[in-house]
């Protein structure tokens, strides 16, 4: 896959962030997309702006049946998947002890679930292609975790270790996998689309607590462009080999850097006793 070829990507969760962002950029340079949102009429300007190089789609990631319509709808319409974009997601902010279980359940849903349903539904055409791209959106905090985002670290997690795995799977087959991992971008994902546990305990008011209000004092004042970032992407699309992970971001960048040399500090630190559970003489 070359980048003089024109692609066609299937985005989800467009109706903002990062993904309209990106939506935007592939169509911009001349490439078809499946613009999906869980409300159609979030997307649907981008038919007028771009005549039928892009589809408006519905997609709900957590509706099995909307996800395999919205890929038929793909495929029908534009004959093949090329690149597919898993960026549909949002934060949840409490405590671990905090958390409310319908929550945590639909946040994986969305987070992990939905992108398992994406995966299974493109694949089959991507292998009998030999052929495709798929962009894991995941986080920084896919890397690292702090207080109050405990659940959301855990589905971005989840989707680091799920797309190292696809990644080793589908390579022989012509199809190459990217984890995205931004650090704060300027989007809703710190205000409006954030959700929260009504629940705060005073233990916790000095780690979650102010993590809580820090998260979302920051909204509308992170560093990172949703509009750079979706341009980085398409060159790692582009690219004849691409990397498996792309941190973007200088914050996400330092941060990782920063996790990098604490892993191995604690690592060393330990390694007497790490080599002392092996077998003797092993």
């Amino acid at each position: 896959m070359t980048s003089e070829t024109t692609k066609t990507w299937l985005i989800t969760g467009c109706s903002s962030g990062l993904g309209r962002a990106l939506a935007e950029h592939a169509l911009e340079r001349g490439d078809r997309v499946a613009v999906t949102a869980r409300n159609r009429e979030a997307v649907e300007e981008f038919a007028t702006r771009y005549g039928d190089r892009a589809l408006p789609l519905e997609l709900d990631v957590t509706d099995p049946g909307s996800v395999t319509a919205a890929v038929r709808a793909c495929e029908e319409g534009f004959g093949r998947v090329d690149v597919l974009v898993n960026n549909a997601g949002y934060g949840y902010l409490a405590a671990v002890e905090e958390g409310e279980d319908a929550e945590i359940r639909a946040l994986f849903d969305t987070n992990v679930h939905g992108v398992v349903a994406m995966l299974k539904a493109v694949l089959p055409g991507m292998r009998a292609r030999r052929s495709g791209r798929i962009v894991n959106v995941s986080s920084f905090g896919g890397l690292a975790a702090f207080a109050a985002t405990g659940y959301y670290h855990a589905t971005k997690f989840a989707l680091e270790g799920l797309s190292e795995s696809l990644a080793a799977e589908v390579a022989p087959l012509g199809i190459a996998v990217t984890i995205v991992e931004p650090g704060g971008l300027r989007t809703r994902w710190a205000g409006s689309s954030m959700r929260r546990s009504p629940v705060r305990m005073d233990d916790y008011e000095q780690t979650a607590g102010k993590r809580r209000d820090s998260t979302l004092a920051v909204s509308g004042r992170q560093p990172g462009d949703p509009v750079r970032a979706a341009a980085a992407i398409a060159t790692v699309v582009d690219a004849d080999a691409p990397p498996l992970r792309l941190l973007l971001g200088s914050d996400a960048l330092a941060g990782a850097r920063n996790r990098l040399d604490r892993l191995r500090t604690e690592i060393d630190a330990n390694e007497p006793l790490t080599r002392s559970a092996d077998l003797e003489g092993a």
